[in-house]
């Protein structure tokens, strides 16, 4: 789509009413979500407001009152610290360590569902600093995939996280780059990643980027750049991870925040590559026991169990986190490359948002939330040209039906299913009403060029375009559609409590198709790209 490049970066006041409009509508109704169903991880981050409210901080990375360990970096652990503050003036109990274990009552559940929509001002903030520059147009329409996007409702809203917080923080560093500030950008991600480490998997974009870009020029300039930028990162790790390096836990810490024993998948399968290896795995191991071969049954767990105990795989060689961590890169070089070879602050989202979708398709234990980490960013980009959006638009709409599992009981069921729908009437609409501007505006600017007394109305057959996607990709859109069906309605009624694993596996594999295809997308225009 035409960039209709606003010259003013001082936007008028008023221009902020759009935003304000906008997330104001998504602020209620996310509030009428709040008796909503939550997950296990409600009460992770309540014990968390308990622990480092009772608790010295010397003490945060080895409690083992509950289960639910503090796991997140200490920069997470002080903004649970912070929030504790006002947790008890609503409620002692809530931070009270021993009596709050599996608390329930409305008083911290409205306090916490408060607390991640208020929270999202930073995800306001982020994306408001991104679409400066763009159209009116292109810039409502920006403001409305991210702040109303239906992954972020459920899984922050519902199911219950603070995603929201974390990627706006993810795209003022991204802002930054996109403004030249490279210093900036460099310091918010290096803070980004003392709030939650699995945003790391963008660091080797950032690294080369930065190296490139921020520390071009003689060599005496570029090495000053590089110490600079070397100072302001160890600073922000420093105060981060100091504190724990004195009381000597440092490796404690790390313990908690990587526990590779919990095994290469997650419970419920993220729709990546390691799905069809392991039913490839599946697959094999029946047939070679059909053809007389011996083949033992693993003992160990896809989603657990001790690495190096033994291999969850029948025939397929163990896949270790080491493993993963050079897939992940090797699937990165064609974006480091480019990075690399010509660091343009305007690729920045893209890249950013590919290195995601590398470390979700290739990664160890991955979630099926970390769709997120590249679903947000490429809502940027698809104001960008009409591919696209149309790339987003596919890519969002398999991001978001993976997600329903996480919301497995019936009264939720037509939430999520109104979610997704609004978005997909949403976007196309959006999508649709910008193509048609773009095609016009650009037509009449080229007929005008030939002939200054053109009538628009009479060439109305060039520019007649609609937002549109190809035949394979409204066929996946459609399967989809059946899929859901057989889950929700067919496999119940047909099989009853028999392969209760089906549903979710076909989910699974079928969004990992999408998911394949959107990496595959990504790849070409970026191997493309100049």
């Amino acid at each position: 789509m035409a960039n209709h490049r606003s010259t003013a970066r001082n936007l008028p006041t008023n221009n902020l009413k759009e935003l304000f409009f906008i997330t104001i509508i998504a602020v209620f109704f996310k509030i009428l979500l709040i008796p909503s169903y939550h997950s296990t991880d409600f009460e992770v981050h309540r014990h968390w407001l308990a622990l480092t409210h009772s608790l010295p901080l010397s003490q945060w990375y080895l409690d083992e009152t509950s289960p639910w360990t503090l796991d997140y970096p200490p920069f997470f652990a002080h903004f649970e610290h912070f929030l504790s503050f006002f947790a008890n003036l609503v409620d002692p109990i809530i931070v009270d360590l021993h009596k709050g274990i599996n608390f329930n009552a409305n008083s911290v559940i409205v306090f916490q569902r408060l607390s991640v929509i208020v929270s999202e001002s930073v995800l306001v903030f982020g994306v408001f600093l991104l679409g400066r520059k763009y159209g009116f147009k292109e810039r409502v329409l920006m403001w409305v995939l991210v702040v109303w996007s239906p992954g972020l409702v459920i899984v922050d809203h519902v199911h219950f996280q603070y995603n929201g917080f974390l990627l706006g923080v993810l795209l003022i560093s991204i802002a930054a780059l996109e403004d030249g500030n490279d210093l900036l950008g460099g310091f918010v991600f290096a803070v980004l990643l003392c709030f939650k480490h699995l945003f790391a998997v963008a660091a080797p974009v950032y690294f080369v980027y930065l190296l490139r870009h921020y520390c071009r020029g003689a060599f005496f300039k570029g090495f000053g750049s590089l110490v600079m930028m070397g100072m302001v990162v160890a600073g922000v790790f420093v105060v981060a991870y100091g504190p724990f390096v004195y009381h000597g836990q440092i490796q404690q810490v790390f313990r908690r925040m990587f526990p590779f024993g919990r095994g290469l998948c997650h419970a419920y399968w993220a729709p990546n590559f390691w799905v069809f290896y392991i039913i490839l795995d599946k697959v094999l191991a029946f047939l070679l026991v059909k053809l007389g071969f011996d083949i033992k049954a693993p003992t160990a767990s896809f989603t657990g169990g001790l690495v190096g105990d033994s291999s969850p795989f029948a025939v397929l060689p163990m896949v270790t986190p080491f493993a993963t961590f050079i897939l992940v890169l090797l699937a990165m070089v064609p974006c480091l490359y480019k990075a690399w070879k010509n660091p343009q602050p305007k690729m920045i989202s893209r890249w950013v948002a590919y290195a995601y979708l590398c470390g979700f398709l290739f990664g160890w234990h991955v979630h099926e939330k970390a769709s997120l980490h590249f679903v947000i960013p490429l809502a940027i980009v698809a104001v960008q040209s009409i591919a696209d959006a149309k790339h987003y638009y596919l890519t969002s709409i398999v991001s978001c039906y993976s997600l329903f599992p996480l919301l497995y009981e019936v009264q939720e069921y037509p939430l999520k299913v109104l979610l997704l729908t609004f978005h997909v009437i949403l976007i196309w609409y959006g999508f649709s009403s910008q193509l048609s501007e773009t095609v016009v505006a650009s037509t009449s600017a080229q007929l005008k060029k030939r002939d200054d007394h053109f009538d628009l109305k009479k060439k109305s057959g060039a520019i007649s375009r609609k937002f549109t996607l190809n035949w394979i990709e409204k066929s996946y859109l459609l399967g989809l559609l059946l899929v859901e069906l057989w889950c929700q309605f067919l496999h119940p009624a047909l099989l009853g409590n028999r392969l209760p694993f089906l549903p979710l596996m076909m989910i699974s594999i079928y969004c990992a198709f999408g998911m394949i295809y959107s990496w595959m997308w990504q790849l070409h225009w970026i191997i493309k790209s100049r």
